[in-house]
């Protein structure tokens, strides 16, 4: 996996390489998440207006998408804990006035306890995850249902990427936020914003459609404060955003940082997920499974 790092017109790549995947796309232990709090702080920059700007920008990027109609989508995720690393990539469309997308997930090797897996197809939808060949004996042309507003982390990280909407509705809860600066971003001059949100209260304030997934994450989540970089085109569309979640342990009121959210904690799991957003207005023609290709029987851990 890939992620691009900016700073002052010059990208970085860096490589994150496989490591371990259970119970699910992603090892998760939700059990044992602990809380830490989160306050609002006001920009350092003069008189404050650049950070209520920025504040309000990112809470409009959610129905900005919505009237954008639909993109093409690339995400990646990156899990980190004590020194194994897993990375997940993906590619597909996204509508986001029907709230559907379809993602095609390429998993690392060994993560499903093979040398070799074929890639996971994934159907997104209000409340609901839908997953093919995911493996663990479940016939290759049935589709797994998943009950978004039913698993701990709302489908946050759970499903190997975040969905592309839900990552946008995320910014409705941000607390503190600054304009890092303007950069190039596919052949477009783009804003980087960095900072702070909290998942409950974007629940609060969330759309209908994925309010459900948010509360589920709000009570899941110990740590509500998620760090992220969000950049947004000069149309107010969020074209990146990265997210930076950690799961296990505790933060001691620290934010968490890149590769560092379980540092000095063995049992938490750091988790990047990046969602990009081009091509907008590309056909996204999603059409959901009829019940009778959905699976009904016992979905057992991918690694047995």
């Amino acid at each position: 996996m890939e992620f691009q790092q900016r700073g002052l017109g010059v990208r970085r790549r860096v490589r994150a390489a496989a490591g371990l995947v259970s119970g699910g796309l992603l090892a998760v232990s939700l059990a044992t998440v602990s809380g830490c709090s989160t306050e609002t702080a006001a920009d350092e920059r003069p008189a404050g207006a650049a950070r209520e700007s920025a504040v309000a920008a990112l809470h409009r990027a959610a129905d900005v998408l919505v009237k954008s109609g639909s993109s093409r989508v690339r995400t990646t995720m990156e899990t980190a804990t004590g020194g194994t690393r897993v990375s997940i990539r993906g590619t597909g469309a996204y509508d986001f006035e029907k709230r559907l997308g379809r993602l095609r997930l390429l998993l690392p090797k060994d993560a499903m306890g093979t040398a070799e897996h074929a890639p996971i197809t994934e159907l997104l939808a209000p409340g609901a995850l839908f997953m093919r060949n995911r493996g663990a004996g479940i016939p290759r042309d049935k589709w797994v249902r998943v009950d978004t507003t039913d698993i701990p982390d709302g489908n946050l990280v759970t499903g190997g990427a975040t969905d592309p909407l839900i990552a946008a509705e995320l910014l409705r809860g941000v607390r503190k936020a600054s304009l890092v600066g303007e950069e190039g971003l596919g052949g477009d001059l783009v804003r980087h914003y960095r900072g702070t949100t909290d998942i409950g209260r974007a629940a609060r304030v969330a759309s209908e459609g994925v309010r459900g997934s948010l509360m589920a994450a709000a009570r899941g989540f110990g740590e509500s404060t998620v760090p992220f970089d969000a950049y947004l085109d000069g149309l107010g569309r969020l074209r990146e955003v990265r997210h930076r979640f950690t799961m296990g342990g505790r933060a001691d009121g620290q934010e968490a940082t890149e590769g560092a959210g379980a540092a000095g904690r063995p049992d938490a799991l750091g988790v990047a997920s990046t969602t990009q957003l081009y091509d907008f207005g590309a056909p996204a023609l999603i059409e959901l499974p009829k019940p009778t290709d959905i699976y009904t029987g016992k979905v057992g851990s991918p690694q047995k």
